[in-house]
């Protein structure tokens, strides 16, 4: 008897156990929070292009761990809030003290309150996306877009100013109110209701992919051989990307509101030549 409950412990074990490869998502996740870290340790040494790097990384492997668990089929409840919890290190609490550290603490308190007000805006922008998860009421169309500056993008943007002081050197873009004023403008696009593309679903035509991968192999290039004009160059194409997402998010959204006034329309005139087909 007890040879038989040792066993079915162990069989009920190992049905608990999960595969190697359903952990890889958390894992990533794991990492991209560790380069955050990271990147928080660099910058209050003030290596600021090793700081840059690991929030760059940091966004790398926030955008391969949603992928690779829908693709392996590991997504979870528990790994979408590591996510977030995630996200609110690498690229809420890093990019702000790294902005801070760079040019805000030169201004005293208020550079302290503008850094405080991306972190908060940054926390909050994750929120509402963990509130707005799988809601029935969002159309099908929707999902290709997300409300407001995501936060890896929003990070990328917060220190924009730093990439381009690593690229033209000079008072600029160090300067505390130029670094203010730009870091306040994205952490109002964060927490705002602009649609911006998701790149959730994005479908490469079979024509197209050897172009892709050229692509591909031109950012690869620039990141080793220039990586800061490369960086300055994506996020100069992603603020290009906003007002055409807006325009394509708007085109939709009429579109199918125009479908579904079609649609009332039919269901409305059906009765009518249903009566009128019986007299």
């Amino acid at each position: 008897m007890k040879i038989r409950h040792r066993l079915r412990r162990r069989s009920s074990g190992r049905l608990r156990a999960l595969p190697i490869n359903r952990l890889i998502p958390n894992v990533l996740t794991v990492l991209a929070l560790a380069a955050g870290m990271t990147a928080l340790r660099f910058g209050l040494e003030g290596r600021w292009d090793l700081a840059i790097g690991m929030v760059v990384l940091a966004a790398v492997l926030d955008g391969l761990d949603g992928r690779i668990a829908r693709l392996i089929g590991g997504t979870s409840g528990f790994g979408a809030q590591l996510d977030s919890l995630s996200d609110v290190i690498a690229f809420g609490v890093a990019p702000g003290v790294l902005v801070h550290q760079f040019a805000l603490k030169g201004i005293g308190g208020l550079g302290w309150i503008v850094a405080l007000v991306y972190v908060t805006c940054c926390a909050l922008r994750l929120a509402r996306f963990n509130a707005r998860l799988n809601d029935p009421d969002l159309p099908p169309w929707a999902y290709n877009f997300f409300s407001g500056v995501p936060a890896p993008a929003g990070a990328g943007l917060a220190i924009l100013p730093m990439i381009l002081a690593q690229q033209f050197p000079g008072a600029f873009f160090a300067h505390p109110l130029v670094n203010a004023v730009w870091l306040i403008a994205v952490a109002a696009m964060m927490i705002s209701s602009i649609p911006t593309y998701a790149f959730k679903k994005l479908r490469v035509p079979q024509s197209q992919v050897p172009l892709a991968l050229l692509g591909v192999g031109v950012l690869a290039a620039g990141g080793v051989s220039e990586p800061w004009l490369t960086l300055v160059v994506l996020g100069l194409v992603y603020i290009a990307l906003i007002p055409l997402g807006i325009r394509s998010y708007r085109r939709l959204a009429a579109e199918a509101t125009r479908l579904k006034a079609q649609r009332d329309g039919v269901l409305l005139s059906l009765p009518e030549e249903r009566g009128g087909s019986g007299r």
